[in-house]
């Protein structure tokens, strides 16, 4: 029994933190996690930087309903999961998900929830678990599937390479390089057919 894992932002749909750097103009916001390996890190340093300007949940929100899934995303998941079981691991929040989730057609997603003042404020997060993606993996394992992944960046690295088979897909060159035993590819198409090698 297979069940292949997927990363979110980078791999579906294009990542929220630079569409919304973008749209509120602070260049700084354009940092993620093909930069910064540790998450915790990486999301303290941006809600301190959304306080600093005085943005929260409404404005990310805004940008993020602006945002479709990458050409060809929703017709590569559709297809997948008339193969096999198919659930997306994301470092996202519940708040950001849900109208991208809309987008895809409703794939099931694993993902860590914000914490929100009344005032909308985004005053802190939290994680389903540490290392979500590779626990998750894990726990998959544990009840007799076999998992395949694919994602781009560095906090997806641990459950590929726990997997029965990994991909890297449209991850950096430093990653790439980094990890030459990781099959890497660009389109869906090839990402779909390394998939069906394996399952």
């Amino acid at each position: 029994m297979n069940i292949v894992c997927l990363d979110m932002e980078g791999v579906l749909v294009p990542e929220i933190w630079i569409a919304f750097s973008k749209a509120s103009g602070i260049p700084e916001l354009k940092r993620t996690t093909r930069d910064e390996p540790d998450y915790t890190k990486l999301m303290n340093w941006r809600i301190a930087t959304l306080k600093e300007h005085g943005l929260g949940l409404k404005e990310i929100q805004e940008v993020i309903d602006t945002i479709d899934p990458m050409p060809g995303a929703k017709e590569f998941l559709d297809e997948l999961r008339t193969l096999t079981q198919a659930v997306i691991l994301s470092d996202t929040f519940t708040q950001f998900a849900t109208p991208l989730m809309r987008k895809l057609n409703w794939p099931t997603i694993f993902c860590n929830t914000l914490e929100v003042a009344p005032s909308g404020e985004v005053t802190g997060f939290r994680l389903r678990a540490k290392k979500t993606k590779l626990v998750t993996v894990q726990a998959f394992q544990s009840i007799g599937y076999d998992t395949i992944a694919a994602g781009d960046s560095y906090n997806d690295l641990e459950m590929i390479k726990a997997s029965k088979a990994g991909f890297l897909f449209r991850s950096t060159e430093q990653i790439k390089k980094d990890n030459p035993e990781i099959p890497a590819f660009e389109e869906f198409d090839d990402l779909l057919a390394a998939i069906k090698e394996v399952l």
